[in-house]
């Protein structure tokens, strides 16, 4: 006698929201794409439990000055490129399928370049001007002078519905008003940590900032330093969101670039590890693996760096949805 498998099939009683980043003329915007994330009804990629209408997409990195500290082999790709943020953004979207750029402000940083809000909004409309994909515009991460600098750049680029980050409780107020005024999304940042992403939240949400223009940032670390903490922190944001909790109810972003190439097991040349293998190969792949981890966890958009990552983990979600090899 054969045992019958019972259907243990999960349903979820709420779905994710949906964000749309990018504006087409028809929208007020200069666009030639948008792209929409969300809407997820189940777990990632749990497709035989509900749907995940849309996929998840790839932003690549690019700075408004030349990112002098990266890693020679994730620098390599763009060296004769990184003098020019528009030039930049063109070989990513063209050359290596960026579907989203990030542009982050490096170059305002006050313990940097330090420069000007005009020079971060000419930056801004370098990228504009080169790509037609949606664009993501990252502070300098110091909150007095990212809060002189996104009034400017958000008016620069008014109409464009980019996604604008990060928010805290330090800044929320400067990042809401503009992205109310201009009409601009927002990435809420908080330190891996439930009660704090909510927090976030709920003080945008209390100045009449919209949860559905919300992403989570809910902090990103590489393989092997914390990605599991990190997991289990996005794995239960996603189904508190998912069991009806509006204040987390929002799409999740992870800047995996930034992380990855930071730490020895990605960059140290072999000469100083031996046995690792080739750096040119291994910083790529561990790039591609930490992606890997935050798709299952529910990431919505990955930022990256290197070509190489960029086209194993669009592979990966292309399998993940469904398609592809």
């Amino acid at each position: 006698m054969t045992a019958e498998i019972p259907d243990v099939k999960k349903t979820w009683p709420h779905s994710i929201n949906t964000v749309t980043i990018g504006a087409t003329a028809t929208e007020g915007g200069t666009r030639t794409s948008t792209i929409t994330v969300g809407g997820e009804t189940t777990l990632p990629f749990y497709h035989f439990e509900g749907t995940m209408p849309n996929k998840p997409v790839l932003a690549m990195e690019v700075w408004d000055v030349p990112a002098e500290d990266w890693p020679e082999p994730v620098k390599k790709p763009f060296a004769d490129v990184m003098s020019d943020p528009g030039t930049w953004a063109k070989r990513c979207v063209e050359e290596h399928g960026a579907e989203l750029i990030c542009l982050r402000l490096k170059g305002c940083d006050p313990n940097g370049a330090d420069r000007t809000p005009q020079e971060a909004a000419e930056a801004a409309k370098k990228v504009l001007d080169a790509v037609g994909v949606p664009l993501i515009i990252w502070g300098c991460g110091n909150v007095d002078k990212d809060n002189e600098v996104f009034p400017v750049v958000g008016d620069a680029v008014s109409g464009e519905n980019c996604l604008l980050g990060t928010i805290s409780e330090d800044n929320y107020k400067t990042l809401t008003a503009l992205g109310t005024a201009y009409k601009h999304k927002l990435i809420a940042a908080s330190p891996v940590d439930i009660n704090l992403a909510k927090q976030v939240n709920i003080l945008a949400m209390d100045v009449g900032f919209p949860p559905e223009n919300i992403l989570i940032y809910p902090s990103t670390g590489a393989l092997g330093y914390g990605i599991e903490y990190v997991y289990t922190i996005m794995e239960r944001l996603r189904i508190a969101g998912l069991k009806g909790d509006k204040v987390v109810a929002m799409p999740m972003l992870c800047d995996i670039g930034i992380e990855a190439w930071g730490v020895k097991e990605a960059k140290a040349p072999e000469s100083e590890v031996p046995g690792w293998g080739d750096v040119n190969e291994r910083g790529p792949m561990w790039e591609a693996a930490t992606a890997y981890v935050y798709l299952l966890a529910g990431a919505d958009i990955l930022i990256m760096r290197h070509p190489d990552a960029v086209r194993i983990t669009k592979n990966t979600i292309a399998r993940l949805m469904g398609g592809g090899a």
